[in-house]
């Protein structure tokens, strides 16, 4: 049994590259870090919100 199993945790095992200006990266490290959180964190809870909201539209087509 390897360490994610004894973990209970979904291994993450994909990555998403995105392109985005500067400034605006530098900004939004910089917010999540006064909030005591990270970019990484907030960006996979908006993938997750955003499935989730728009999975019901999905089972409509």
């Amino acid at each position: 049994m390897n360490k994610s199993e004894k973990s209970g945790k979904k291994r993450k095992d994909a990555q998403l590259v995105l392109r985005i200006k500067k400034d605006e990266r530098d900004t939004f490290v910089a917010l999540c870090e006064e909030l005591d959180t990270s970019a990484a964190r907030e960006v996979r809870r908006f993938i997750r919100e955003f499935v989730a909201s728009h999975q019901a539209d999905m089972s409509k087509i």
